[in-house]
């Protein structure tokens, strides 16, 4: 039997985004012709998709300008049955492919627009940010939607299709490759970070507390992979910096492959957010990440976060503006590694039993189902 064509789509992500090239599209693959256009992705056939290339621009303007065209001149060539997209700025062509191919779209939100930090709004501009709200009303009404999130409801209240929560849990099969026994070095101890770095994820919390650390245990090492949005002269300025600028480490954004070893020898996970946007409903991926690493991870005190990390006992959750308090954590972890280790296994346990992908593709799969059967 045939199997029916989707087209994935994403301007934006990077084609190693964690979601996607680990957990969506793999998820998919098996059941349906999989054709996914990614920027800056290896064209030709990998593990039962075909990715097709696109153009990689870090502003919406030139994504619209040159990246798009692309993605119909795919959409016209290939005429898949089911269109699947993961940028907003995406939504007026999506509706143009779905008029004239006449298929279903499927919209993935990653973030929460309408809870958007102040800053981050007012660097989008006025019109584009009215532009959003009128096409997001419109996919709304035209569109099925899948959430990472369940706060996402509080705000879309006026779907008019079928919609389901695909939480981004972390695919145990994949972490299981890099997880080591927790064996961190009390003279030399690590921590890892991955994802964005800016001060709204309490980077500065970050810098700030380690150099504290680093007055009691001056050869710790900190690991962050990802990109930041901040300049070398930005950095010089945060508070601490100077004194431990030899003991961190950039790498810049990287393929989780060749993070993920660096967390296997670190005593700690840092996934420290503050109380920005929609930051406090949403959680972090990097904290189940870390317990599926076996890591004690380090979070924010919200609600949220405090109901998976003191509930299973695998970490701490700390105000994400106090660096003495993080110190502390660090130092506790340190030494006492017996107690940190019994950590991890417990977070790593809690993953295995409820926070893991393998539920989540189940339930993305009923819903393709449904999509396609409702068309």
């Amino acid at each position: 039997m045939k199997k029916v064509r989707i087209l994935h789509v994403s301007t934006a992500h990077p084609s190693q985004d964690p979601r996607l090239a680990y957990r969506v599209i793999p998820s998919l693959a098996p059941h349906y012709e999989l054709i996914a256009a990614l920027p800056h992705v290896s064209t030709g056939h990998k593990y039962g998709v075909n990715y097709l290339w696109l153009p990689k621009f870090r502003r919406v303007w030139l994504r619209i300008l040159f990246s798009q065209p692309f993605v119909l001149w795919y959409a016209l060539c290939t005429r898949p049955k089911l269109l699947h997209l993961y940028d907003p700025e995406l939504l007026p062509l999506a509706r143009f492919i779905q008029i004239l191919l006449r298929i279903p779209v499927i919209y993935e939100v990653h973030e929460n627009l309408y809870k958007k930090s102040p800053e981050k709004a007012q660097n989008q501009g006025a019109i584009v940010m009215q532009l959003f709200y009128w096409f997001d009303a419109m996919a709304q009404r035209r569109f099925y939607l899948i959430f990472t999130e369940h706060a996402y409801l509080d705000t879309y209240r006026q779907l008019a299709n079928a919609h389901v929560i695909i939480y981004n849990y972390p695919l145990l099969s994949f972490l299981e490759t890099f997880r080591q026994p927790y064996d961190p070095d009390q003279e030399q101890p690590a921590f890892f970070y991955i994802g964005w770095m800016s001060v709204e994820r309490a980077f500065d919390t970050l810098v700030a507390g380690l150099s504290i650390l680093k007055k009691t245990h001056p050869k710790f090492q900190a690991h962050f992979f990802g990109e930041r949005t901040f300049t070398d002269n930005d950095l010089n300025q945060l508070p601490g910096f100077t004194s431990i600028q030899d003991n961190i480490h950039f790498y810049g954004y990287t393929d989780q492959q060749q993070a993920l070893p660096y967390a296997s020898r670190s005593t700690a996970g840092f996934a420290l957010l503050k109380a920005v946007g929609d930051y406090p409903d949403s959680y972090t991926t990097k904290m189940f990440e870390y317990m599926a690493l076996g890591l004690p991870v380090i979070t924010s005190n919200f609600a949220l976060y405090r109901h998976v990390v003191e509930q299973h006992q695998c970490g701490f959750c700390i105000d994400p503006t106090d660096p003495k308090q993080l110190a502390e954590v660090l130092t506790f972890l340190i030494e006492h590694p017996d107690e940190s280790r019994a950590m991890g296994e417990r977070g790593r346990v809690a993953v295995k039993n409820y926070y893991n992908w393998e539920s989540e593709a189940q339930k993305l799969l009923g819903f393709y189902e449904t999509v396609l059967n409702q068309s």
